[in-house]
């Protein structure tokens, strides 16, 4: 239980944590939503970092490489570590003078004051809040695929499992089930945001990213250490059937797929939790050590989980039926960290991992429908700012409501790296639209529309094909490809050619409005 009360501990620090950052909310609400443009070097590294690892980097990439191979470091890490950081530079910048010169808390505002289109902001709204739920799935779904496995056997009586075929005992028996574990942690995070608000979410990302970090590195270090060390688990993986697969590209996938990959990260330049990060930044100094320090962590996060994953592959061998790649990590750390309280230390980190980009997540929804739907709707002098907080935290509470829902509706349906790909090709299908409008001046409404609309019809028909259709028996169960690139391709390739043609045939923006935004 030594693990179990280590894991209570650290959601009971998360939750003080979140009591002591309500002391220094100011009661206005652009301290709730920005944190009065207030933040440092440090803290935006670690919020921006902590806010983009998510169950997706943790718990999906594990399960990713478990079942595809190494090739998953260079699918999502080597990427993102390039394409990350260069779009902090060249877009987040950007968006952080201009939100600070004229006053903006959400990327609905911009596009709609920079497009001169008050129905633009109606439209993004839903779809960026459609294309969220699927990133806060992935982090509700991996936070209980986690919690089961790390605490399987400490509660038999309470959560039984049924034996497997073979009459051995299930290897969840007594963990605690996804429905609770996922329940609790969704609980936790709306504590800790509903009382800090942006800042509660700042200071709990740096202390879990802090976390996480720390204890990835002991977990990786006592897995390899437990299995023989580097150089025997690797033997290991050789020797394995099942796990030498997962050592070569060769056969796992194409190279066009690999290559398309590239476009996946460009989704930071459009997740609404992101741009609402860089606007706490205090100056654009501060984003110096963001980009510089940014590929570093992913190289210190990622590289660990692959291996793990590659390792599980020859020691567990094939999962057995009813048994998810999700719960790898969880059975990994379970297995082979033998210390209860090196155990729970490690079980914290990845929760913290987990948690530290549903907080941004949830704030980010709260701040979009209060400010581009409600006071958009009813003016902005109709409410004080406590009820402009009380209709975030509604909002909040609802999307919660919703996203664990669907957690329990998905159950093992869902792979956690292929549902945050998919969530990450729609923000990277609407990259060019935020690029457009900050660096295109002759870019028009019409043309932000036809980019719009275009990757919600493209995405749409791709996903679901990919995830709901059901498949005829016997296919194939691998991503779905189109002329062997990944869809992010086709769906970026589309809302560009949407969005120049159609602005070049449309009448150009005001001359006011060009000198707002190029001064």
């Amino acid at each position: 239980m030594t693990t179990f009360f280590i894991l209570v501990g650290y959601l009971a620090l998360l939750i003080g944590l979140g009591l002591l950052s309500s002391r220094f909310f100011k009661g206005t609400s652009a301290d709730y939503f920005v944190v009065s443009r207030s933040v440092g070097s440090f803290l935006l590294l670690m919020s921006i970092f902590g806010t983009t690892m998510t169950g997706f980097a943790i718990v999906g990439s594990t399960a990713k490489s478990y079942t595809t191979g190494v090739g998953v470091y260079g699918l999502m890490a080597s990427w993102s570590g390039l394409v990350h950081s260069a779009v902090f530079f060249a877009v987040g910048i950007k968006l952080w003078a201009i939100g600070k010169r004229h006053g903006y808390l959400t990327q609905c505002e911009f596009f709609r004051d920079r497009f001169e289109s008050p129905g633009l902001g109606y439209l993004l709204f839903p779809i960026l809040v459609l294309l969220v739920i699927p990133y806060l799935l992935v982090g509700v779904i991996a936070a209980g695929k986690f919690i089961q496995p790390t605490t399987a056997g400490l509660f038999p009586e309470a959560f039984p499992m049924p034996p497997l075929p073979n009459g051995q005992p299930h290897p969840l028996h007594g963990g605690i089930p996804p429905w609770l574990g996922s329940g609790v942690i969704c609980l936790i995070v709306l504590f800790y945001v509903f009382f800090g608000g942006l800042r509660g979410a700042v200071w709990a990302n740096t202390f879990q990213t802090i976390v996480f970090m720390i204890t990835g590195v002991i977990a990786f270090y006592m897995i390899s250490k437990n299995l023989g060390g580097l150089k025997v688990a690797g033997e290991s993986v050789v020797a394995s059937e099942f796990g030498s697969s997962r050592l070569v590209r060769e056969g796992m996938m194409g190279k066009l797929e690999f290559m398309s990959y590239c476009f996946v990260p460009l989704s930071v330049g459009m997740f609404p939790h992101l741009f609402q990060h860089w606007l706490t930044a205090r100056s654009a100094q501060n984003f110096k050590l963001t980009v510089v320090a940014h590929p570093l962590f992913i190289l210190i996060v990622w590289m660990p989980c692959v291996l793990i994953g590659i390792w599980a592959a020859a020691y567990l061998g094939p999962l057995g039926e009813g048994q998810s790649p999700n719960s790898v990590l969880g059975r990994m750390v379970g297995q082979l960290v033998h210390s209860p309280v090196l155990s729970g230390l490690v079980g914290a980190g990845v929760l913290a991992a987990i948690m530290s980009s549903l907080d941004s997540q949830f704030m980010c929804l709260g701040t979009m429908f209060t400010n581009d739907i409600v006071v958009r709707k009813f003016g902005a002098n109709r409410f004080s700012d406590s009820q402009k907080i009380l209709i975030a935290r509604g909002f909040i509470l609802a999307v919660v409501a919703v996203t664990y829902w669907l957690s329990l509706a998905l159950k093992d349906s869902a792979h956690i790296f292929d549902l945050g790909v998919w969530c990450f090709s729609g923000f990277a299908g609407l990259f060019p639209l935020v690029v457009a409008a900050i660096y295109w001046k002759r870019v028009t409404a019409a043309g932000a529309y036809a980019c719009i609309l275009s990757v919600v019809a493209v995405w749409c028909v791709l996903f679901y094909r990919d995830i709901i259709a059901v498949k005829p028996a016997g296919a194939a169960s691998d991503e779905l490809l189109v002329l062997g690139m990944m869809p992010v391709a086709l769906i970026i390739a589309v809302s560009t050619l949407s969005l120049v043609v159609v602005s070049l045939l449309t009448r150009k923006p005001s001359d006011d409005t060009i000198r707002k935004f190029f001064v």
